[in-house]
């Protein structure tokens, strides 16, 4: 499945890559793409392995406060 979420806080190139290692080691989830300037996650996961809920949690977690964008 492919979803798109909205990351806050982030403010520079350290955080991208901070987002994109918390979102890539959620099992299932491939191909994080960490946009800056809009301050969004495109992904693909596996539903059968994680959730929406789970990846939006290990961004969170990892201090970039996140959401699922409709």
């Amino acid at each position: 499945m492919h979803a798109t979420l909205k990351v806050n806080g982030m403010t520079c190139g350290n955080c991208v890559k901070h987002v994109t290692k918390a979102a890539s080691k959620v099992p299932g989830v491939t191909e994080p793409n960490v946009d800056l300037a809009s301050g969004k996650v495109e992904l693909d996961y596996d539903p059968q392995q994680a959730s929406l809920d789970v990846i939006v949690a290990a961004i969170t977690k990892a201090g970039y406060p996140a959401e699922a964008q409709g």
